[in-house]
């Protein structure tokens, strides 16, 4: 994918996944890319259809939490690009988590029992649910490593007011709850998440993608109760089956570490996966679309209604 410039651009952020444009002040294009990444790393080989799945899924998420909270999208005018409103992002994610999968799990299976400040239950099992979600958060770190943080320490920081998290709180869970009915009509359990937060002058505001396989793991219901009874791996859709096949080939994104060989094979399988998640979530059929970076581009100086001009 290019580097654009746009008629009055004033900032360009390339990200792990998605390159962000800002226009003026006050307005936002994100280009979701191929790209992929895990433990913080960038693999070396791009995902067929990736940008479009993760930007399709967030812009359904949005707008079917948009009488939650306000957020930041106004417009999807390309398979791979949203356009919405400039925050100022508070330097956190919020994760929340139903179940205890992944990074919690592998802090609580090291015999520790406080993550980010929160107490976890004794006797629990990968995967189990906790009594209630809770929420974890994250510093958001612009390279590197993001680090496990407290509530407490988010406020003693500045990161947030305590009036702020408390807000943001209230959201994230709330968001949850809704991610978790929306995945149960399609026989899905939403499992965890992160939000990601900012302001425009008072108001807080959602932004980025959201309920995304990117920034989210789903289980399949079906057959849930009965895996967990006999310690049974759980069938699931999200990006943890790309960290777990690098982690079975030695690579955790740790100092001298390198990132393993990609067959074509298996990047392939990686696409089909994120177009299964596609379809599961938002019960639609996926239909691939392969547009130009002109016509990319294009459409973008259409929806903000500057001139259309070659790339």
């Amino acid at each position: 994918m290019p580097q654009f410039q746009f008629p009055h651009q004033t900032a360009y952020y390339k990200g792990k996944v998605r390159d962000v444009y800002t226009i003026g002040n006050n307005i936002l294009v994100m280009i979701a890319s191929d790209r992929i990444s895990a433990f913080d790393v960038i693999l070396p080989k791009s995902i067929p259809y990736k940008g479009q799945v993760l930007n399709q899924v967030a812009a359904d998420m949005l707008h079917a939490t948009k009488d939650i909270c306000p957020n930041w999208l106004t417009n999807v005018p390309a398979p791979n690009v949203s356009i919405g409103k400039k925050c100022t992002p508070f330097k956190v994610e919020i994760v929340v988590r139903g179940n205890l999968t992944g990074h919690a799990w592998r802090t609580y299976n090291s015999g520790k029992r406080i993550l980010c400040g929160v107490n976890l239950p004794e006797g629990m099992k990968e995967n189990d649910f906790f009594p209630t979600p809770i929420i974890t958060p994250s510093t958001k770190a612009d390279e590197g490593h993001d680090e496990d943080i407290s509530k407490e320490e988010i406020i003693a920081k500045g990161l947030a007011t305590e009036a702020e998290w408390n807000t943001l709180e209230r959201y994230a869970f709330a968001l949850f709850q809704r991610g978790k009915e929306l995945a149960a009509t399609r026989g899905l359990i939403l499992v965890d998440t992160k939000y990601e937060f900012g302001k425009i002058n008072d108001e807080i505001i959602l932004m980025d993608e959201i309920h995304t396989p990117d920034s989210s793991r789903y289980f399949y219901a079906e057959g849930f109760e009965q895996r967990q009874a006999k310690g049974e791996r759980q069938k699931q859709l999200s990006k943890e089956f790309v960290r777990e096949w690098l982690i079975d080939n030695n690579f955790m994104g740790k100092e001298n570490q390198t990132v393993p060989h990609m067959p074509d094979e298996w990047v392939n399988t990686i696409s089909q996966r994120y177009i299964e998640l596609y379809e599961q979530v938002t019960g639609k059929k996926f239909i691939p679309e392969n547009w130009s970076d002109e016509q990319t581009y294009n459409a973008i100086l259409n929806t903000l209604e500057l001139p259309v001009k070659k790339v």
